[in-house]
């Protein structure tokens, strides 16, 4: 059977829930160059890929930490995975705007939450860490205990595994670059000679070019 990260990478290349094109590269918001652009939301567009992908962040959850009191979703694109885990879970769910809302009771956290509680941030994408951090401390702020995150794909950049280590923060992510990259050539997704070009991206993203 084919190992969890695998399948997880499988799923984000066949739903297109990635995209390599390292000849015809992505600009990123930060500017940056990429042969790959990654929206994990597509994955919700098809119930066997949805429902592999909720039941992966239950075992890892399972697996990994003991079972919290709540799930945290990052908005916006991990909020509809992390209620399904949620719900598969039967625990309440909450979600983390990326900033406070300007209108009502300007809420950072949305939904019933209490100080002390224990909880496990889902995030769909993990790049240098600065969104999903972002998340947890306003969670820690509320009062709330982060006892970790999972995210379904993360680039697996120094800089975020830096920053997640300095925050004492735990993470466990589905799949990753590296696997996602050997999944990509094994299914025709790619060719061996991109291979190179899309490994040394990785390495330096911000003074990366397709030439």
């Amino acid at each position: 059977m084919m190992r969890t990260n695998r399948r997880i990478a499988e799923f984000l290349l066949q739903s297109k829930a990635i995209k390599l094109e390292p000849a015809s590269p992505f600009t990123w918001a930060s500017g940056w160059k990429s042969p790959i652009y990654c929206d994990n939301r597509k994955t919700l567009s098809y119930p066997e890929i949805r429902t592999s992908v909720r039941d992966a962040y239950v075992a890892c959850i399972r697996d990994s930490f003991a079972l919290p009191d709540v799930i945290a979703g990052v908005a916006t694109g991990a909020i509809a995975q992390g209620a399904l885990v949620a719900d598969a879970l039967n625990l309440p769910f909450i979600y983390v705007r990326s900033s406070a809302k300007g209108h009502g009771m300007q809420n950072l956290i949305e939904g019933a939450y209490t100080p002390g509680q224990k909880v496990i941030v889902i995030e769909d994408l993990i790049s240098t860490g600065g969104s999903s951090l972002s998340a947890v401390e306003a969670l820690r702020e509320a009062g709330c205990v982060v006892t970790g995150m999972v995210a379904t794909f993360t680039y697996g950049f120094r800089i975020a595994e830096e920053k997640f280590a300095e925050h004492a923060l735990e993470v466990r992510t589905l799949t990753d670059y590296d696997t996602m990259i050997a999944q990509a050539l094994a299914g025709g997704y790619i060719t061996e000679s991109q291979v190179p070009l899309l490994k040394k991206w990785r390495l330096d993203p911000a003074n990366w070019s397709a030439s």
